[in-house]
């Protein structure tokens, strides 16, 4: 994976006050740590750093810090979003190594259509959409695609039988299910509710047939 430039600016001051005049000034505070650096505080271009994560990478995008002509290989590994209009108000980068072991976290991503479950109208369920995967930063993939077009009804498809590109591994319980082959439950509930339907018209229409039966008798006693 080759990395994004991204250019940061260094020795910004603390504090709400000065983080929101970065922000208005349309930047992100940041603070840059790992491998021996100290915590440094710098910021980013906010336009820059949304299109540098707009690629198939994402969040694993790798990104080439440059501060004060210096590049360091990095990782945005923690965005913090405005609770409201979930912009990114503050981000932690990582630097890394090329030839290190890093975590990170890989969308599932499904393809094909499952369609011997269509035609029991079942339904497929993705309990797992995400996984956490090991390797070197160059090699994290962008995502790990699951085949269900041969899916049919009551199989689970489990971590164990991901194919996950090499060098890349993952500490997850291998029989952790991902994706799921079920019974709709609303066919389900249709059933229920059409035998419930059934049974209370049976039992109006005995109630009616009683109910004529009793005013037959007491016509015939009047008589």
């Amino acid at each position: 994976m080759a990395e994004i430039s991204l250019v940061a600016e260094p020795g910004r001051a603390t504090g709400s006050s000065e983080s929101k005049r970065i922000r208005r000034a349309g930047r992100i505070p940041a603070v840059m740590y790992g491998h021996g650096i100290d915590a440094l505080s710098v910021s980013v271009d906010a336009r820059e750093f949304r299109h540098a994560l707009s690629g198939d990478a994402g969040l694993n995008q790798l990104l080439s810090l440059e501060i004060d002509g210096k590049s360091h290989l990095t990782l945005a590994r923690v965005l913090q979003r405005h609770p409201v209009r979930n912009t990114v108000v503050h981000i932690d980068f990582q630097v890394v190594r090329r030839d290190e072991i890093v975590a990170a976290d890989v969308p599932i991503v499904l393809s094909g259509e499952a369609k011997a479950v269509e035609a029991e109208r079942g339904v497929v369920e993705q309990p797992l959409t995400s996984l956490t995967v090991h390797a070197n930063p160059g090699n994290i993939p962008n995502e790990i695609v699951v085949d269900i077009s041969a899916l049919e009804v009551g199989v689970t498809v489990r971590v164990g039988e991901l194919r996950l590109p090499a060098g890349v591994t993952t500490d997850v319980d291998p029989e952790e299910a991902v994706v799921i082959a079920a019974t709709s439950t609303l066919e389900g509930d249709v059933a229920t509710l059409d035998e419930a339907e059934a049974a209370a018209t049976a039992d109006a229409a005995g109630g009616a047939g009683t109910d004529s039966a009793s005013a037959d008798k007491a016509g015939s006693e009047e008589s």
